[in-house]
């Protein structure tokens, strides 16, 4: 497997792969795919302060990890948001680890303070992951989102990197 900075070319696999969490789990709170104009947008609000990493498996982009402002007020530029996805054949594989490895190796690269995660109420794997790298549950927020009919909480976890 080789993680290397996103390029351009990523977007329609990043994007095919934000789609299909969309649909099947409670990983993003959007309720539509996105369109590759959507996805275009967003990949060009990322820059070198907050990258986009992919995961390649065999060729294929499988997976990608990105930093982003968690606040847009410039006393938070400190603190980044973390976020990853796999391919839903490629879970249980152990890219996530590595792109959540990569991406915390990146943010320290970086000079952040402290990294955030958003973990929504029945994701028991990505909540085991990011405890599993030191992140620590700071606060839950209750029945924040509505997706697939259930009103869910969103845990947030803080990891601090000096």
């Amino acid at each position: 497997m080789n993680i290397r900075p996103a390029e351009l070319s990523d977007l329609d696999a990043i994007t095919a792969i934000y789609n299909e969490a969309i649909l099947t789990t409670t990983a993003s709170f959007d309720l539509e795919p996105q369109t590759r104009e959507e996805r275009l947008q967003w990949y060009e609000s990322h820059d070198p302060r907050f990258p986009i990493l992919v995961a390649e498996s065999e060729g294929p982009v499988v997976g990608w990890a990105c930093l982003s402002r968690w606040r847009p007020r410039k006393a938070y530029e400190g603190t980044a948001e973390t976020s990853f996805y796999v391919k839903e054949d490629q879970r249980g594989q152990g890219i996530g680890r590595k792109l959540k490895q990569a991406i915390i190796e990146e943010a320290r690269r970086l000079g952040f303070h402290t990294l955030i995660a958003g973990v929504a109420e029945g994701n028991h794997a990505s909540l085991h992951l990011n405890q599993s790298f030191g992140f620590e549950i700071v606060g839950t927020f209750k029945e924040v989102g509505n997706k697939f009919g259930k009103l869910l909480d969103v845990t947030y976890l803080q990891k601090f990197l000096n």
